[in-house]
C-alpha cells in the first residue's frame, strides 16, 4: 500500500509541473506540439539520469526509484497528448508534420534517455 502512495505522492508533482509548463505561452501550437515535446524528452532525460543512478555502485533506495521513475516522470511525461496531437496534425491534413513530430518525439526520447544514463553513469 505505501508504494501506491509513494507513486500517487511523485505523480501528483509530475503532473502539475507538467501543467505550470502547459501555461507557458509559446505561440502557435497547431503547427508543432512543442510544449508536449519538450516535456516528454525532458522527462526521458531525467528518467534516464534516475535509471543510471539507480544502478550505480551505491544504488538509490528502492522506493526513491518509484518515487521518481514512475510518479513524478509517469506524471510529467504524457504518451496520450503525444498521440492525440499527432492524429489531429493527421485529421488536419498535416501528415509531414505528423510524421517529423512522431519520429523527432520518439528519437529525442530515446536520445535525452541515453544522454541522462550517460550523464549519471
Amino acid at each position: 500500500m505505501i508504494e501506491c502512495i509513494i507513486v500517487g505522492a511523485g505523480g501528483w508533482i509530475g503532473a502539475v509541473c507538467r501543467y505550470l509548463i502547459g501555461l507557458i505561452p509559446l505561440g502557435d501550437q497547431s503547427a508543432f506540439p512543442l510544449k508536449t515535446f519538450l516535456i516528454n524528452v525532458a522527462g526521458s532525460f531525467v528518467i534516464g539520469v534516475i535509471a543510471a543512478l539507480a544502478w550505480k555502485s551505491r544504488p538509490l533506495n528502492p522506493r526513491l526509484v518509484l518515487f521518481l521513475k514512475t510518479g513524478v516522470c509517469g506524471g510529467f511525461t504524457t504518451f496520450s497528448s503525444f498521440a492525440l496531437e499527432t492524429e489531429e496534425l493527421i485529421k488536419n491534413g498535416n501528415m509531414p508534420m505528423a510524421l517529423l513530430y512522431a519520429c523527432l518525439s520518439m528519437a529525442g526520447g530515446i536520445l535525452a534517455a541515453a544522454a541522462g544514463q550517460k550523464l549519471a553513469g
